[in-house]
């Protein structure tokens, strides 16, 4: 009888159990077929997505595809081919104003590397894109796409081993670019902790991760994450910096790490090429005097793609395929465009007439007028007219940026200063003019050793040499202090037809000896900037004996700066 029930009791058992595995796999087929409808559904729908494509943006036909579509930087390409395609790559920072060609240079170099014998770069070597503008972080350690980060097992979305609790890692772009090269632009904006944590992964080659739920111990730990969390994730990659921002505002640590390397702002007729490269690749045609238009209104290759893809928009609404003036004149009145200030030296020395250097936009040089008279005054005291705009300079030293500001008065009253303690001259004997031509805005302390320079030419009756430029701070001690944007004022200088470039010692770096076509010069005191930018030597001269005052305090300056 007991026998008989104990069987009963073991086949209902039986039964409920069979029911409910029956009912288990019958909800598992059940839920697999609405994954698989909803699937399809989905696939079907990319599918559709994928199938519809618009036209390639000009931008894209237009980007360099060899290094000879990369238009001026050949002096930037040979130095960065240099330092990555070698037996032993380098850390590189690239520094150069936007739309130039840095990030299309850097793409091909690596190619060029996978070509040579001897470069440990393979084939299968990736090129890792990141933007430090949109790097962002979870301090809790989470989400990190530079260095990577690990996913704890109390967070949601842990998966299968997040619920046996084991931590998993997640490579970031650092790991991704092993064996190859990470490319941050704009490296200049990267956040200091994650460059902190760069710096720690450049010198370890390695990414090491942390995470409490790690047990080195624990013998149920899959052998993956236990190499990963004690030997670390792999990241032997070389860096390659873009950067907009001047060097001395970059991480002095990350500096010391690379090589640096300077890519120049384009010059009018290249960007003319590039506007015609462009428009080869459209099939259109081009008026040569839209392209100087071009030329003249864009600051660097891609304004120019866009100017040439907008009009060529317009020409081809109504069906002509030549971009003609009357289109670009449309896009820049209609985009606000701005002509670059371009401007020559002199043809002739002149008195009181000096050419100072300044920066506009994203590090861009630019040639400035500074012009002075002085009229001797009997019986009275002279007065101080300024006219034009000085404004205040922004510099950066030691990851520290300083802004100056400099009124246009004060500026000049430092002059004054100067030249009565630093030259004897009494500025109260005189009316002096200083003038600020162009409407530009001037920024006030760099341009102190112009503006000493012009009110003594003017004063003396000496001419400044017409191919001299110069820039730099002055105090009223007469010593020369640094100023920002060196490189481009140099740049600019050069372009403008300067021959000799005056700049502050400070600013001074090494590959300045080798400038071709100009001798730059960098002084300490104002008396250098006197005895090398005024021209000792007048052929005609109304007054004979002002001059030979002049050449004898020159000659005196000049056995000075000997001295000292």
């Amino acid at each position: 009888m007991t026998g008989s029930v104990l069987s009963v009791i073991s086949l209902g058992v039986t039964i409920i159990m069979g029911m409910y595995f029956f009912n288990a796999l019958k909800e598992q087929n059940s839920n697999k077929m609405i994954i698989n409808k909803e699937n399809r559904k989905e696939m079907e729908k990319l599918r559709k997505m994928q199938s519809l494509k618009l036209t390639e943006p000009l931008t894209e036909k237009s980007r360099p595809s060899s290094f000879e579509e990369i238009i001026g930087q050949e002096k930037g390409i040979r130095a960065l081919q240099a330092a990555i395609c070698g037996p032993n790559p380098q850390h590189v920072i690239i520094y150069g104003p936007p739309g130039i060609g840095k990030t299309a240079a850097a793409r091909l170099v690596l190619e060029d590397a996978k070509k040579r014998k001897f470069s440990p770069f393979k084939e299968s070597s990736k090129f890792i894109e990141i933007d430090a503008t949109t790097v962002r972080f979870d301090d809790r350690g989470i989400a990190d796409p530079l260095i990577g980060s690990v996913h704890d097992p109390i967070y949601q979305g842990a998966g299968p081993l997040g619920s046996a609790g084991i931590p998993q890692p997640k490579p970031g772009a650092v790991t991704k670019a092993h064996g190859g090269i990470l490319f941050i632009d704009e490296i200049g904006e990267l956040h200091p902790v994650e460059m902190n944590k760069l710096l720690k992964v450049m010198e370890d080659r390695k990414v090491f991760l942390e995470s409490a739920y790690y047990n080195s111990e624990d013998p149920n730990m899959p052998a993956y994450i236990k190499e990963v969390f004690d030997s670390g994730l792999p990241a032997d990659f070389r860096l390659i910096g873009a950067t907009t921002r001047n060097p001395e505002e970059i991480c002095p640590a990350i500096r010391s790490r690379c090589v640096e390397i300077y890519f120049r702002p384009l010059l009018g007729e290249e960007i003319e090429i590039i506007a015609q490269n462009a428009v080869d690749k459209i099939g259109f045609k081009i008026e040569e005097k839209a392209k100087k238009l071009v030329g003249r209104y864009a600051s660097n290759g891609r304004d120019a793609v866009s100017l040439i893809q907008l009009a060529s928009g317009i020409a081809l609404n109504e069906e002509r395929d030549v971009v003609q003036v009357e289109d670009i004149e449309w896009v820049i009145e209609n985009g606000q465009y701005s002509p670059r200030p371009e401007k020559n030296v002199p043809e002739e020395p002149q008195i009181g007439y000096v050419n100072g250097l300044a920066v506009y936009g994203a590090n861009m040089g630019t040639v400035m007028e500074i012009e002075a008279s002085a009229v001797k005054v009997v019986g009275k005291r002279g007065k101080l007219k300024i006219t034009g705009i000085v404004e205040e300079e922004e510099i950066s030293s030691m990851n520290k940026k300083v802004t100056r500001k400099s009124t246009a008065r004060a500026s000049i009253e430092n002059v004054l200063t100067v030249l009565e303690k630093i030259f004897n001259i009494n500025c109260d004997d005189y009316d002096i003019h200083v003038n600020f031509p162009g409407g530009m805005p001037v920024d006030g302390p760099s341009a102190g050793i112009s503006m000493v320079t012009a009110v003594y030419s003017a004063v003396m009756g000496v001419p400044v040499d017409n191919k001299v430029a110069m820039t730099g701070e002055i105090s009223i001690h007469g010593r020369i202090k640094p100023i920002g944007g060196v490189n481009a004022k140099i740049a600019a200088a050069k372009k403008a037809g300067a021959k000799t470039i005056i700049i502050p010692k400070e600013n001074w770096q090494d590959r300045f000896k080798n400038e071709e076509g100009v001798k730059i010069i960098a002084v300490s005191h104002i008396k250098d900037v006197i005895n090398s930018a005024l021209i000792k030597e007048v052929a005609k001269a109304e007054n004979e004996s002002t001059v030979i005052e002049v050449n004898s305090k020159i000659d005196v300056l000049t056995a000075e700066s000997m001295m000292n």
